[in-house]
């Protein structure tokens, strides 16, 4: 038993703990990793709409060299370049201002004398800067290259690095990704860029893991000004976007390289309220399964909402859940995703963490109840197996003593060493009680044998149980008066009948009164009791009382199971099989009845078979 419960606790019990503590500290993270699966969907959701305003800026950039194409088809090239602005604002809603200029550095539109305001207004603020007069903070994208050229004013001396759009050669280095963002992994991006402008909007979740050397970098735009001259910007490529802020506003110009004639540079100014409208179009396209969780909005420079999911919806918009920056076309613009409810995120974190923590709790308890059964069943069936041993050896003594004084005496007789009739009489009735004595123990064997098969069967009919209680006496009482019993029986006069099976009424009896008899000790003295009873339904009881050693205390239902005996019979002298009382039991049980033991005041047992005694038809 000890080797089976330790192996037992090795297996079961210790690596179920060790379960159970994984999965209570996995309980402290969850609110940590519901924020960051909520953190990447919605980073998700962010930089999806910085990838449609970003494709919607490029869709943009070739309309315009699809505008500047159609003019050129329908016109001569001076033609279009005097009159470009007014064409341009004409055709096609999103110019502004419509320029042309040469590589060499010359203005041929808009004109100083033109009649559009902010056409003069752009001439005035631009013309030093697209006519390589002077450096200017931009933020660039080209479009198509072909051998790019990118330069940088450095105290007055030009310098050129070839290579492709956005790249320079001298160990630092700008990545256009996604929307054209910009990342800088060179220490010696200061030698190229202005210093990181700090960002309008700082997110309350951060999706990379913070390091030593980026431990603020949500602090930081990723994208930040190149200082240089439109031409050097430019270089070879056929298209680009750049952006400026001039007085604090925000410029975004378009630049297209025709094929026919690659000295003229066209270019626009988009006007920024109409653009806004378009922009507006992918933000209030939100998902409407995020509807009810999320608002999206569109931040400008400045952090201000530009367009927003929810037209209601206000918040203090430098402290979004998450935000991407759309790129260098729209420099420190932010796409920003607001949780409508942030008290619901912690909510269902710690719903989640209440269910999981059931959950353990439920699994444990199973686990508990579990191990506590297979303990509880093992253990039965340890002291079943040990019962059963013991079975076999009471029944080998129980058929040894009978077959012993069977042979004995019957020998005695056939020798004829007995010549006197009076113990040649009594040496039969011995001869006669242990022949029934081994028939009852083997009827018993029998018995429980067919019942747990499930094969037992009984022939049920009308049974007056006075008779039988009677005949049962009488056969029985010569055997015990002659073994110095005091037998009292006492029986109503009328009959009482019941539905049964006779013999194995008689059976029940017979085991009642030879347990009496076995455990009387020194006071012999059995008696029968036979009455009807009528509350609350009608029913017989049949008592068999004696005043033995009666049954040690915890032992009152254990005395009906299989094998079970209170006193040992090897060491206390007792014969018997341990299924006397199991048998009676199952056949009353049988019968609709029961068998029960009562404690008697003084001392000794009394055994009580209730049978029903519903109304039988004659």
């Amino acid at each position: 038993m000890k080797k089976v419960a330790l192996v037992f606790v090795l297996a079961v019990i210790i690596p179920s703990l060790v379960l159970a503590w994984l999965a209570v500290r996995s309980l402290r993270d969850q609110q940590f990793a519901l924020e960051r699966q909520q953190s990447l969907l919605y980073q998700g959701v962010a930089d999806a709409l910085a990838r449609d305003a970003n494709n919607l800026l490029a869709n943009v950039q070739h309309e315009f060299g699809q505008q500047v194409e159609t003019e050129l088809a329908d016109h001569k090239v001076r033609i279009v370049a005097n009159s470009f602005d007014d064409r341009l604002r004409t055709n096609w809603p999103l110019a502004e201002v419509g320029f042309v200029v040469t590589t060499e550095g010359k203005i041929l539109c808009p004109s100083p004398v033109s009649s559009n305001l902010e056409a003069r207004t752009f001439r005035t603020a631009n013309i030093k800067f697209l006519c390589n007069a002077e450096s200017a903070e931009v933020y660039w994208n080209a479009g198509k290259n072909t051998g790019n050229t990118f330069s940088k004013l450095n105290g007055g001396q030009s310098q050129t690095y070839p290579g492709q759009a956005g790249q320079v050669t001298d160990g630092s280095q700008t990545a256009l990704g996604q929307g054209g963002q910009s990342s800088f992994n060179s220490p010696d991006t200061k030698n190229n860029f202005k210093s990181q402008a700090m960002r309008n909007v700082v997110p309350q979740q951060q999706i990379l893991p913070q390091s030593k050397d980026n431990n603020d970098s949500q602090l930081y735009s990723k994208v930040a000004a190149s200082e240089a001259e439109f031409r050097q910007l430019i270089g070879d490529s056929s298209e680009g976007t750049m952006a400026r802020f001039l007085e604090n506003k925000l410029n975004v110009l378009v630049w297209y390289r025709s094929p026919s004639d690659p000295q003229m540079i066209f270019g626009a100014q988009l006007s920024l309220p109409r653009l806004k409208e378009d922009l507006k179009k992918l933000v209030t396209q939100l998902d409407p399964a995020l509807r009810a969780d999320i608002v999206a909005a569109l931040l400008d420079d400045t952090g201000k909402p530009v367009a927003r999911s929810l037209e209601t919806f206000q918040t203090n918009w430098k402290r979004p859940f998450i935000a991407t920056e759309v790129g260098e076309s729209l420099p420190h613009w932010e796409i920003a995703v607001y949780l409508l409810n942030p008290a619901k995120l912690t909510q269902s974190a710690q719903a989640l963490k209440l269910t999981l923590g059931l959950l353990i709790g439920v699994l444990l308890l199973a686990i508990a109840v579990g191990s506590w059964l297979i303990v509880t069943d093992l253990s039965r069936q340890l002291t079943l197996a040990r019962q059963k041993t013991d079975f076999v050896s009471n029944v080998s003594h129980e058929l040894k003593t009978p077959l012993t004084s069977i042979r004995m005496f019957s020998e005695l007789l056939a020798e004829g060493r007995v010549a006197d009739p009076t113990k040649q009489h009594s040496y039969l009735n011995i001869i006669t009680a242990e022949t029934a004595r081994l028939t009852r123990l083997i009827n018993n064997v029998l018995d429980f044998s067919r019942m747990e098969r499930g094969e037992k069967k009984y022939n049920m009919q009308k049974c007056d149980l006075v008779g039988l209680v009677h005949e049962i006496i009488e056969t029985y009482r010569p055997h015990l008066e002659s073994n110095g019993f005091k037998f009292i029986y006492d029986s109503p006069g009328s009959p009482i009948h019941v539905s049964g099976d006779c013999d194995a009424l008689a059976q029940v009896i017979v085991n009642l009164l030879s347990n009496a008899e076995k455990y009387s000790n020194d006071k012999k003295e059995i008696e029968v009791q036979l009455e009807r009873q009528s509350e609350p339904l009608p029913y017989a009881e049949v008592r068999v009382l004696d005043r033995g050693m009666g049954v040690p205390s915890g032992s009152e239902e254990k005395i009906f199971e299989q094998f079970y005996r209170a006193h040992d019979s090897l060491s206390s002298g007792i014969q018997g099989s341990g299924l006397g009382l199991t048998l009676a039991r199952q056949i009353a049980q049988a019968h609709g009845g029961d068998v029960r033991y009562q404690a008697r005041k003084d001392s000794g047992s009394c055994f009580v078979l209730r049978l029903p005694t519903p109304e039988i038809s004659p």
